[in-house]
């Protein structure tokens, strides 16, 4: 009965429907527009559901496919459909849509309409990019979703959004460039649009090479890798709580997807033959941007530095399959290193999205993001410090919690490949709770440094429950996480088959 239903075209754009609903519901009645978004954004949520509850973990193929011809005369088509790695990635996407709207309940005081449809409509759009099998459907949502981000932080956005807004746009967009030449030589070689058909391209490695250093172009900004990362901070510290949660949540989760959807199969040789500058970007993310964090003195830059280090653990995942390859003679084991990449990938997205919101919850009562301002937090907003806590503790790494388990499992795939890099790579649990405990000790525990903070009230129902969504995601994929890797096993295992058939030697 599911099967037969249009549940990805559902998910795309019941959302960007509702938020054209909101649209014209208008601010002359924002409760109206607020309740619509939350209704909105919940559907949406539950729409989303039988995709993992009906999801077959056992088979690497499609699921859920929809394929209406487009454009016939350059052979596109409206293709849709999902697998072990597209799948977990939408779920977050229309778990996150909903916290960022009971987020902005009480907190967006002006043009509320249009602020909740934009990121119903991003929703409908980053779903599309996940979804899409068809490379110029993907391109189109891929440039699409940057729209309603520009206008989130050009409108709600701080003092410099402006400045943040341009380069955010400018290095996404640019970067985006090179991989749509690819996309159009790769149309060219296969006459179709179709990703899959592209998997199947016996391209030359000077092809390869030229393909790959395109995608990643186009992907390591999305991620953002050391050293187009500059946008990042800047996009962060500026956009208001919701789109810094999105941002972090979602956006930088396209760049790993497009690796794995893109740059792996397509290339592996090239992959392979690169893998060391990609590890080196990697690293570089994991350890200097760490120490770059070390130093931040407001708080929404260092939760930014933190994400770059921790999606350096992505793509680390993503790419140690070659160097373990090259070091035991076969891909056997590297399956843990792109299921890890994986997990961290979504573990990231409730983490980064819930310090957020906490930085988000001390700014709303003092208007000061700097951590000199704050101090003995704990004191006065005992509820709110338990959580913010839990979510440093999770960042840090802490066993029981979602951080650890796709590290861990990176770092045991890179102790396969090189003692060295696996040393490297674990600098991360070092760095991660020195600047993450050092920002909790000076913001939350300690004697009340001011008559601001003496004053601050604890949070409020809204504020609970939307915190609370989030511990609960990230107490239960860190308690049991078999449910999200199993997903990803038929679909890892069987890239890990088609990049061994594909080597051209």
């Amino acid at each position: 009965m599911l099967s037969e239903l249009p549940l990805l075209s559902l998910v795309i754009w019941f959302p960007i429907l509702g938020g054209i609903a909101v649209l014209f519901v208008g601010d002359e009645s924002p409760a109206r527009a607020k309740a619509l978004a939350l209704t909105v954004s919940i559907l949406s949520f539950l729409f989303s559901i039988p995709l993992f509850s009906h999801f077959d973990a056992t088979t690497a193929a499609m699921q859920f496919q929809e394929f209406v011809p487009w454009i016939p005369a350059f052979s596109v088509n409206y293709h849709l459909g999902v697998d072990g790695f597209s799948m977990p990635l939408i779920l977050l996407t229309a778990f996150m849509t909903v916290v960022v709207v009971i987020a902005g309940w009480e907190v967006i005081q002006y043009r509320i309409a249009q602020y909740m449809a934009a990121f119903l409509i991003m929703e409908g759009l980053m779903i599309g990019v996940f979804a899409a099998l068809d490379a110029l459907l993907f391109y189109v949502f891929f440039e699409a979703m940057l729209i309603p981000m520009f206008l989130i932080i050009g409108i709600w956005g701080g003092p410099r959004r402006v400045y943040a807004t341009i380069k955010f746009f400018l290095y996404t967009f640019l970067g985006s460039v090179f991989m749509l030449i690819a996309l159009i030589y790769m149309y060219n070689q296969a006459n179709s649009f179709e990703i899959l058909d592209f998997h199947k391209l016996p391209l030359s490695m000077t092809e390869q090479v030229l393909i790959f250093f395109a995608f990643l172009l186009g992907f390591a900004v999305k991620v953002p890798m050391w050293p187009v990362h500059t946008w990042l901070p800047d996009a962060h510290v500026e956009a208001p709580t919701g789109g810094s949660v999105i941002l972090a949540a979602i956006t930088l989760k396209i760049g790993g997807y497009g690796f794995l959807r893109f740059a792996l199969p397509i290339t592996p040789d090239a992959a392979a033959m690169l893998d060391w500058l990609v590890i080196t970007m990697s690293l570089v993310a994991v350890v200097y941007i760490g120490l770059v964090a070390l130093i931040q003195q407001d708080m929404k830059k260092l939760i930014a530095y933190s994400s770059i280090a921790h999606m350096g653990f992505v793509t680390l995942g993503f790419f140690i399959v070659f160097g373990i390859e090259r070091s035991t003679g076969s891909l056997s084991g590297a399956a843990m290193g792109i299921e890890g990449g994986m997990v961290q990938m979504v573990s990231h997205g409730f983490i980064s999205g819930a310090l957020f919101l906490c930085v988000g919850v001390l700014y709303d009562r003092m208007h000061s993001r700097q951590i000199k301002d704050y101090g003995g937090v704990a004191n006065t907003m005992p509820i709110f410090a338990a959580f913010m806590v839990l979510f440093g503790m999770a960042n840090s790494g802490l066993p029981g919690t979602s951080g650890f388990v796709g590290e861990f499992m990176v770092i045991l795939s890179s102790f396969k490949a090189s003692f060295w890099i696996a040393f490297l790579a674990s600098f991360t649990l070092i760095l991660g709770a020195a600047y993450t405990l050092w920002l909790i000790k000076r913001v939350i525990f300690g004697e009340i440094g001011n008559a601001h903070v003496a004053a601050l009230q604890d949070v409020n129902t809204r504020e609970i429950i939307m915190l609370s969504l989030l511990a609960a995601a990230v107490l239960l994929v860190g308690v049991w996480p078999d449910p999200l890797t199993a997903v990803m096993h038929a679909s890892v295992d069987n890239l890990l088959q088609h990049i061994t058939a594909s080597k051209l030697l």
